[in-house]
């Protein structure tokens, strides 16, 4: 195998989704489907796993849904939690455990490390000021307040963090805050938190991240981590003012839960209990063992929270391992657009189970094939098509079918006695003895993409086999050979079958039915009962992984293998045009959404209006902002001067699109430093029906810089 010693056991970790909505194709790509991959082939390799997830149940973001639907926060858990655990269920993702955050092994396994931490010092007990909101009469955390970033302007940042640059955000940071509760302006009011000071810990992860996982962690994932060490760690707090939550179990803490970041992560420790309790185990050495190996798996918006802050929290309490890797992946968008629950703008998982039923594996497939693994992708259902299409039907179905249908024309469906192989014969025989280890060499250093396609050149060494051996020719003139040549084909579909369980489950599973590899393949979703399987077939001489390496007859003579049966079939136009077709309609009812005219702002005086200076400008120069996506710093000539705007356009518009394009500037509006440059003006633009950025034009025909807009 790639890896000569691996760890004794393995904890793997599957980010917690949110119970405020169900799961989608972003969902799946950035997380749940590498880490099913890579647990179901820890498995085939014999190793022990614990494959991890649950309900993330608590956190301002279900509040905000149970305020908007009229419902109590209990009812949304309850709510997503079951369609989130029935829609994993029923697409074969194999976690050994799936909890939820609300359960009460939880909330005591949370406030637990929370007072051992308090008990021993770690937490600073800070009085400060937080916005609050008379009318609604609370205080406002994270993501009931909004308002302007003051890193890059975006004038839609949350509490926690803008969406628009990434930076992590305090409310209090905001510019222009405003209550997503009631809309009001908030004040300012004294409360008491608990923070964690991660400023403490510099030195430990300066040492573990940045001098130990250098060389092996994904480099989004230590970048990230990089930046934020070398920005300067401040405590973070560790509590929060709400009423929906585990309560604070600590002097003090009446009114108070815990922040969904310090309680969240631990739900994978809780989700263990749970499960090592069920199963008859001591959950200990999966947590607490040198001997055990710690992954996450999670998208790139949560590296910050399980790389630093979780690992701190651990490394506070002392008794517990760290992850040895946190494999992010990037986002994927949906046909050129970025994913959205709230503008629906998504493939729901549920739905596709409903209308493209047992094809869980071709959306894994794809999914796989176009992962986010080192930059965001696209997932269209055109790309979808042809992967099933092309790939999936032409190169794997199309060889299995052949190979099934001629040993059963030829042979009754009885694996043949080979005769003399050819060079051929023995070099394609070699090939197929070299997949499990290129296989396993790119799942364990967490290309999955990579591993998919070497599995779909497994499927393309057969199809070239067959059509440059053609035994449906050859057995006119020479019976003998083409004993060999189906001989050779049904070792490499009986490679197919070991190899594919990763990451096509269903398919093997159906494969393995055909070839009748063991007859307890009935259940492609269940882990345990695919542990047993795995453990009966390889005490019975079955087959395991590295049989496929190793043994030199993966199928013998004799053997009686199953009728045909079609392992994939055609995406049709028509489902393709219907899925499509669903999402104009819900572009065009976003549109309609967009249409709405905003209601009208807080009456002000002529004086108030007066005071805003909004001139003609030309834009003379433009270049991107260095290490900034989303930012263009802007020469603008106003008329009374040429001076320096940062604008958060650069993924609207290039430099050069821009460059001698008159514009509407806010002249007046206080200079502010945006990452290191100092913006001293506003350009001013509006979105058009399709949410995309246009300048407010003062005028198409050329107006004389410096004029005033009145």
């Amino acid at each position: 195998m790639a890896t000569l010693e691996l760890p004794k056991r393995y904890t793997i970790t599957a980010a917690l989704p949110y119970t405020n909505g169900p799961i989608h194709i972003g969902h799946l790509a950035g997380v749940y489907v590498p880490a099913d991959i890579y647990a179901r082939y820890l498995r085939g390799i014999g190793k022990d796993v614990a494959f991890i997830c649950g309900s993330d149940e608590h956190g301002v973001a279900i509040s905000m849904k149970a305020k908007k639907e009229g419902i109590t926060p209990q009812e949304v858990v309850d709510k997503y939690h079951a369609i989130i655990k029935q829609s994993f269920l029923d697409f074969g993702i194999t976690f050994d455990n799936y909890s939820r955050t609300s359960a009460q092994i939880h909330h005591k396994t949370a406030s637990d490390i929370f007072v051992k931490l308090y008990e021993q010092g770690d937490f600073i007990e800070e009085t400060t000021a937080q916005l609050y909101d008379d009318e609604a009469k609370q205080f406002l955390a994270d993501r009931f307040v909004t308002g302007t970033c003051p890193k890059c302007g975006n004038e839609e940042a949350y509490g926690d963090q803008c969406e628009n640059c990434g930076s992590t955000l305090n409310a209090t940071d905001l510019i222009n805050p405003k209550s997503t509760i009631t809309g009001s302006v908030p004040t300012t009011k004294e409360t008491t938190h608990w923070f964690l000071p991660l400023d403490r810990y510099e030195n430990f992860l300066r040492k573990w991240i940045l001098e130990g996982h250098k060389n092996d962690w994904k480099p989004n994932v230590y970048g990230q981590c990089k930046s934020w060490i070398d920005g300067g760690l401040e405590p973070r707090a560790v509590t929060r003012d709400l009423d929906w939550g585990i309560p604070v179990p600590v002097k003090g803490g009446d009114g108070k839960v815990l922040y969904v970041w310090f309680d969240a992560p631990i739900g994978y420790i809780s989700s263990t209990k749970e499960w090592a309790s069920r199963e008859g185990k001591n959950w200990e050495p999966y947590w607490k063992s040198k001997d055990t190996k710690l992954v996450h798996f999670i998208g790139k918006d949560n590296i910050v929270f399980h790389c630093i802050i979780f690992p701190t929290i651990l490394k506070a309490h002392g008794d517990f391992i760290l992850p040895e890797n946190v494999p992010a992946n990037e986002f994927l968008n949906l046909e050129g657009n970025k994913l959205s629950t709230s503008k629906n703008w998504a493939v729901w998982l549920h739905e596709y189970l409903q209308e493209f039923p047992e094809m869980q594996d071709v959306l894994r497939y794809t999914l796989t094939a176009n992962a986010p693994e080192t930059k965001d992708n696209d997932f269209t259902w055109k790309d979808f098509q042809a992967r099933n299409n092309n790939e999936l039907v032409a190169i794997f179905g199309n060889f299995i079918n052949r190979v099934v249908v001629l040993t059963n024309k030829y042979y009754d469906g009885l694996i043949p006695e080979p005769n003399d192989f050819s060079e051929i014969d023995l070099e394609t025989l070699a090939a197929l003895k070299q997949f499990p280890e290129t296989i396993s060499s790119s799942i364990e250093r967490y290309r999955f993409r990579e591993a998919g396609q070497e599995l779909m050149n497994l499927a393309r060494l057969g199809n070239k086999y067959l059509a440059d051996e053609e035994p449906w020719k050859v057995i006119k003139q020479d019976e003998e050979r083409v004993k060999t040549i189906m001989y050779v084909a049904l070792q490499i579909a009986t490679g197919l079958a070991v190899l594919s369980e990763p990451f096509l489950p269903f398919t093997s599973n159906k494969l393995k039915k055909i070839l009748r590899l063991g007859e307890e393949h009935s259940d492609a979703a269940n882990p345990q009962q695919i542990a047993a399987n795995l453990k009966k077939e390889s005490q019975n001489g079955v087959l395991n992984w590295s049989d496929v390496s190793t043994k030199e007859t993966l199928l013998g003579s004799d053997h009686k293998i199953n009728k045909a049966e079609l392992l994939f079939r055609k995406v049709e136009d028509q489902e393709i045009e219907a899925q499509l077709a669903k999402l104009e309609a819900t572009k065009k009812a976003n549109e309609q959404m967009n249409k709405a005219v905003a209601p009208q702002k807080d009456t002000i005086t002529f004086d108030d209006f007066s005071k805003l200076d909004m001139r003609v400008g030309t834009i003379i120069e433009a270049e991107k902002m260095p290490k900034a996506k989303k930012l263009l710093v802007l020469k603008v000539d106003t008329g009374l001067d040429v001076r320096t705007i940062v604008s958060g356009i650069a993924e609207s518009f290039t430099p050069g699109e821009i460059v001698g394009k008159q514009v509407t500037v806010l002249v007046n509006l206080a200079p502010r430093a945006l990452r290191g440059v100092e913006s001293e003006g506003m350009i001013l633009m509006t979105e058009d029906a399709d949410g995309k950025l246009v300048f407010v034009n003062p005028d198409t025909g050329g107006v004389q810089n410096g004029n005033t807009i009145n």
